[in-house]
């Protein structure tokens, strides 16, 4: 049985699935959160040629500050040659990312699953 791994912060989870680093956002994604965030996403972003899965099913809450984490997050793994997916299923963060323009970017899949089933062969199956 496989135990999920302990949260870097009361706002962050890390997980390996196959080929992806799933960040799953927890809780209130707001000013105070962006503050203990922003390092903890700056180090697990940081090697080449990363593949991202953020997570988004878990927020209760989501303003700017949270936008702009995305975005962060977005263009380190594009500048390190990887990729970045987006979960989300909550009606008012998908109008937010929406009405933002994210959704355009990173459009919204309803799971993981559905995100490893647009990944191609190769980089689904890797460790």
């Amino acid at each position: 049985m496989q135990q999920d791994p302990a949260p870097l912060s009361r706002h962050l989870r890390v997980r390996r699935e196959r080929a992806l680093t799933v960040l799953e956002f927890r809780g209130d994604i707001d000013i105070a959160a962006a503050v203990e965030l922003t390092p903890l996403l700056d180090a697990v972003t940081e090697r080449p040629g990363p593949h991202v899965v953020i997570d988004l099913r878990p927020v209760d809450f989501f303003d700017c500050s949270g936008l702009r984490l995305l975005t962060r997050v977005r263009l380190r793994v594009r500048e390190r040659g990887g990729e970045v997916h987006l979960v989300c299923t909550h009606p008012l963060t998908l109008r937010v990312l929406r009405i933002t323009g994210v959704a355009a970017v990173m459009p919204p899949r309803p799971s993981v699953e559905a995100v490893l089933g647009r990944l191609p062969e190769a980089a689904s199956d890797c460790p």
